[in-house]
């Protein structure tokens, strides 16, 4: 029993450790995050307050209004520290293909299938929605990775959707804080066992992370492919 109450304790206190590095990242890029905060849980508490007072129940709403309050408050650091999350990675190779990774069921990443010395990237992903290639680096060099993926994609799987997305802020690119909404909107045409084949077939062709000494996640600035590395496919 006691092992479990440890346990448990443990597990309370790296959520909170956890929660409150959370804030100090997102504090860094939004500097009135705590003052967002105190508002919104502040206004909720006190709304729910006053219409206690004004029926006559000032203990009970005050309660539902203290917990709401701190749902709401849970809800809006949430959110402005995926936005703040999202603004640090934002311009950094190989952030889309974290984004990728954290998408959600039903969809097989695979990081780098192509890339050139000047670290343009194009990543695939796989899902009820076909096949989706997302680029990221410079919008004119990307064109030519993402068009020799998506002839060899075609060669190989012509039975299957393949839709190119370009990470970036510029016209006809999609920013990366909307990557997945992007991802998720596609139609679903394929089944379970179509993905399933579909991913068996591409498996097959490896991908440069393979074959390469490179990192998950974002990749630090600066870093270059080493000589006589894989060309861009």
């Amino acid at each position: 029993m006691a092992r479990k109450e440890t346990a448990a304790d443990a597990a309370n206190t790296g959520r909170l450790k956890q929660i409150a590095l959370t804030y100090k990242m997102t504090r860094r890029a939004d500097k009135k995050i705590g003052l967002v905060l105190a508002a919104v849980g502040i206004t909720t508490l006190g709304v729910f307050l006053a219409i206690g007072f004004l029926i006559g129940h000032p203990i009970y709403l005050g309660i539902l209004g203290f917990l709401l309050a701190f749902l709401a408050t849970a809800i809006v650091f949430g959110r402005r520290a995926e936005r703040a999350a999202f603004g640090q990675m934002e311009g950094q190779p190989g952030a889309a293909a974290a984004v990728l990774d954290n998408i959600g069921r039903g969809w097989t990443t695979t990081p780098a299938v192509a890339m050139n010395r000047s670290q343009d990237v194009v990543h695939r992903a796989v899902g009820k929605a076909g096949i989706v290639l997302v680029a990221e680096g410079n919008p004119n060099r990307v064109k030519s990775l993402l068009a020799a993926e998506k002839k060899k994609m075609n060669r190989i799987v012509a039975d299957v959707p393949v839709h190119d997305v370009i990470v970036g802020t510029g016209e006809g690119q999609v920013e990366l804080k909307k990557l997945r909404t992007t991802m998720l909107k596609f139609p679903r045409v394929l089944t379970g066992p179509q993905v399933t084949a579909t991913n068996d077939r591409l498996r097959a062709l490896g991908d440069l992370m393979s074959n390469m000494p490179l990192p998950k996640g974002p990749m630090p600035r600066g870093m270059k492919l080493p000589k006589g590395g894989p060309k861009a496919r």
